[in-house]
């Protein structure tokens, strides 16, 4: 456990380690910022090659600390000794971590007040690298943000707020997404409040998933951060949150079509669900279910050449809204079939 220490008296006075890399951080990172909060250095990514000239491109959370003025740390390795010990120097009491790598535990239980991550789901359920797209891909009318301590296991610390989020029929990842990170944002700022003030009590994870449904409902910042009282006998089994492979993103148009259209939803704007046209790559980013009983096999599409492109699943029709053919650029269909001869 961290060494104990008297907690700083305020905003100015808390120092902070920040450690995040992609979009959904920088919400957190910019409230913090906002918020008047002393951030001593933000850690992120090593910058990358991308785009077809393989440019080294920074991360969204590096972008905004160069923008902000921030001390910027990016090791490649997070065992390293140079690292550790610059950390070591920063005297940090407290460390943040917004969708970042996993942390050696010489990182995370370096600051005396420990490290909080803000982590995309009401966890226990959907731990792992994906919740947001786990969620969707599994039909969840509701998901949510978890502040929580690290621990040695991925995503099983002591929880300190939840806040739940609802999600729409017709949602996609990435809308969830943008909605999640202002969420996250707020309640990270709620979580380090609570924490200076001593009114946060922090709360062991559950084994097994909560009752009335798989994501839980009145978890919020101002209630209590876990239901208590004991558990039903029968409770939903957990859900991951694994990362997302190649193989995950290919529709099985044997699979009824309301999965279908999930897992479209989940896995759009990124990677995007994806299936074959003439034996290109065809990615789906929006589309609409059709439970009309199909008049062609699951896999086969049919098109009219001006309006609608269609593909039969097991049950009914994925119709087309939203699409990018392998070496084409990302259009609505209408634009798609204008210049696409079958």
């Amino acid at each position: 456990m961290p060494a104990q220490q008297t907690v700083p008296s305020g905003k100015k006075d808390l120092r902070i380690v920040f450690m995040g890399t992609p979009e959904f951080a920088v919400a957190s990172l910019d409230a913090l910022v906002k918020a008047g909060f002393n951030i001593v250095v933000v850690v992120t990514a090593p910058d990358k090659p991308a785009g077809r000239g393989m440019k080294l491109t920074e991360s969204a959370v590096k972008k905004y600390a160069l923008e902000h003025g921030l001390k910027i740390l990016q090791p490649v390795k997070l065992k390293d000794p140079s690292f550790v010990d610059e950390l070591k120097a920063l005297k940090a009491d407290i460390q943040v971590v917004v969708a970042f790598r996993m942390l050696p535990e010489v990182v995370w239980n370096m600051p005396p007040m420990g490290t909080i991550n803000v982590h995309g789901s009401l966890l226990p359920q959907y731990r792992g690298a994906a919740p947001i797209n786990w969620a969707v891909i599994n039909g969840e009318k509701e998901t949510g943000v978890t502040t929580f301590k690290l621990q040695h296991e991925i995503d099983t610390g002591n929880i300190l707020l939840q806040q739940s989020v609802a999600i729409g029929e017709d949602e996609t990842a990435g809308e969830v997404h943008d909605r999640m990170k202002e969420t996250g944002a707020e309640l990270l700022l709620q979580t380090i409040d609570g924490l200076l003030n001593g009114t946060i009590e922090e709360k062991t994870q559950q084994h097994s998933s909560r009752p009335n449904g798989s994501a839980g409902r009145a978890l919020t910042a101002h209630r209590s951060p876990l239901i208590t009282g004991h558990l039903p006998l029968t409770t939903p089994p957990l859900r991951h949150a694994p990362k997302i492979f190649t193989e995950t993103c290919r529709i099985d148009w044997n699979k009824p079509v309301e999965e279908i259209y999930n897992l479209i939803r989940g896995l759009s704007p990124f990677p995007a669900a994806f299936t074959l046209l003439n034996g290109k790559t065809l990615k789906i980013f929006r589309a609409k279910k059709n439970t009309t009983a199909p008049l062609i096999p699951p896999g086969q599409h049919e098109s009219d050449g001006n309006f609608f492109l269609r593909y039969a699943g097991k049950d009914g029709y994925i119709e087309i809204q939203e699409l990018q053919l392998e070496g084409r650029k990302r259009m609505p269909v209408e634009a798609f079939l204008r210049g696409y001869k079958f």
